[in-house]
């Protein structure tokens, strides 16, 4: 994710570069796919795990597994496990359509290459869904640093003065946090669609050839898009 900042480490010296240009630098390896889905399909879980929606069929399969002789205990384990899986095959199902639908621009190229190519491109969009799920509880818990970083210990020390201090619950408004994680989606989605152009117009011959294989991006990313407004419609992020 740092790859994605405006500074950069040459030896040692600090440089600063352009917002979002380290990331065409990341060079994939067999699990860097892998790894931006896990990051894009367990925050979705994590998120969706916490929605309507979720809660009134997790019960339903724990049942059934209960059913079967599971317990209780593993029995929801189990269907925490079978519910992440689905998630992450359901982003790595877009992405695949994604890579497939570039393929048939030309055919010079295999799916799997223009995926590990490509993969760089999801790293804007795991960012967003990160901030966009954890942002409430930054703002709201991290003000508790103040009087830990006072009484580290627990046993009524107060170092620098704050260990009275409390967390203020209304630091921060609905609205506020709403906007916050609308904001997070749209523009990692729309940086994740600038990684992507670029690196087709060093992948394909033409330019056209290049824009037409963004179609099958841009149709992924506002998949995601939708994926991360319906967890937002549904108070699941």
């Amino acid at each position: 994710l740092g790859r994605l900042g405006a500074l950069d480490w040459r030896g040692r010296e600090l440089w600063v570069r352009p917002v979002l240009s380290g990331a065409a630098g990341i060079t994939a390896v067999p699990g860097t796919v892998a790894v931006m889905i896990a990051l894009i399909g367990t925050t979705s879980f994590d998120g969706f795990s916490q929605g309507p929606t979720w809660n009134s069929l997790a019960p339903d399969l724990q049942q059934l597994l209960v059913d079967i002789g599971i317990s209780q205990e593993t029995a929801l384990q189990i269907a925490f496990t079978i519910g992440m899986a689905v998630v992450l095959a359901a982003v790595a199902g877009l992405y695949r359509i994604g890579t497939v639908g570039m393929r048939s621009i030309d055919g010079r190229h295999s799916a799997g290459e223009l995926g590990a190519r490509f993969a760089h491109s999801l790293l804007p969009i795991a960012l967003a869904y990160v901030v966009a799920h954890y942002f409430s509880y930054l703002a709201v818990q991290g003000q508790a640093i103040s009087y830990l970083a006072s009484d580290p210990l627990g046993d009524g020390a107060n170092i620098f003065g704050t260990a009275t201090a409390s967390i203020d619950y209304g630091l921060i408004t609905a609205n506020t946090v709403w906007y916050v994680q609308v904001g997070a989606l749209i523009v990692g989605h729309v940086s994740g669609l600038v990684l992507a152009h670029d690196r087709a117009l060093t992948i394909y011959a033409s330019a056209r050839d290049a824009a037409r294989s963004q179609y099958w991006m841009l149709t992924v990313m506002v998949a995601f898009t939708c994926l991360g407004l319906w967890l937002l419609s549904a108070g699941a992020v």
